[in-house]
């Protein structure tokens, strides 16, 4: 059996809120792994869904820049808020985001190829800062859609999104706002894999253990569709009227994609 380290149960109690002992006991019962402890938690009631997002540990910046029918998200880390705020870091992340929408070609993620190109730059933006400077993600995106974007605290947060169809810029950047506020992990509820649905089920018919079977399977189909309201962007409570969700709000809108990056995140 693994060892429980203090750090483990810090991290699982980090992502779950659960308490200390709780949290100890589920990683003990899963032999360590976290994943599998906050699956445990979510089944006793303890913890809701992990918090894939997680606490940010490192510092540095996510920069977004959209020309011509193209866009490009970089995030770019470093050691401390000193450096992310400084002058030739930021222009640096921003010139970078520039060359990847505007002097490379692809549609998706680009982040191997961008920091084995970028290698010189890095080095020398070291030397200059003082600090160790890595690229930890570069995006591209190409399409017909309208592209829009949102950054949030100075880039601790950066959403890119793209979305055809009756839409206006006003729209869209509140649509970008709302992703950055409420983290949803789908578009609709059609987006979701089936065998997360599958998943979600399970977990509910744990919390449920006992009920009479004819009335069980009513109970998680709600569980189910209460969760598909905390995760797909379409069914949250909208940002602007909580009474209201983006389906209402703005029935004839198709997001074709977005992306929500925040400095530091947890992307295993």
């Amino acid at each position: 059996m693994a060892a429980i380290t203090a750090k483990m149960v810090k991290e699982l109690r980090d992502k779950t809120g659960a308490g200390m002992l709780d949290c100890k006991k589920a990683l003990a019962a899963s032999d360590g792994d976290v994943e599998l402890a906050i699956e445990h938690l979510r089944k006793a009631g303890i913890a809701k869904a992990a918090k894939k997002a997680g606490r940010t540990t490192n510092e540095g910046s996510v920069v977004i820049h959209i020309q011509d029918g193209t866009a490009a998200v970089v995030e770019v880390l470093c050691e401390t808020d000193f450096v992310a705020r400084n002058a030739k870091f930021r222009q640096y992340a921003a010139d970078l985001a520039r060359r990847v929408a505007v002097e490379w070609d692809g549609d998706g993620d680009l982040s191997e190829q961008i920091r084995k190109a970028e290698e010189a730059g890095i080095g020398e933006l070291v030397s200059n800062v003082g600090e160790n400077i890595r690229i930890r993600r570069a995006v591209r995106w190409t399409g017909d859609g309208e592209f829009a974007s949102y950054i949030h605290m100075g880039g601790k947060i950066g959403v890119l999104l793209e979305a055809a169809g009756e839409t206006t810029q006003e729209l869209l950047n509140d649509v970008c706002m709302h992703i950055a506020a409420f983290s949803p992990r789908y578009i609709q509820a059609d987006d979701v894999p089936p065998e997360v649905v599958a998943k979600e089920k399970e977990i509910a018919a744990a919390q449920m253990a006992g009920k009479p079977p004819q009335i069980l399977e009513k109970i998680i189909a709600g569980k189910v569709n209460k969760w598909f309201t905390e995760v797909c962007l379409f069914r949250q409570p909208w940002l602007r009227d909580d009474k209201k969700t983006l389906a209402k709000v703005a029935p004839n809108l198709q997001v074709r994609r977005f992306l929500r990056w925040q400095i530091g995140e947890d992307i295993d």
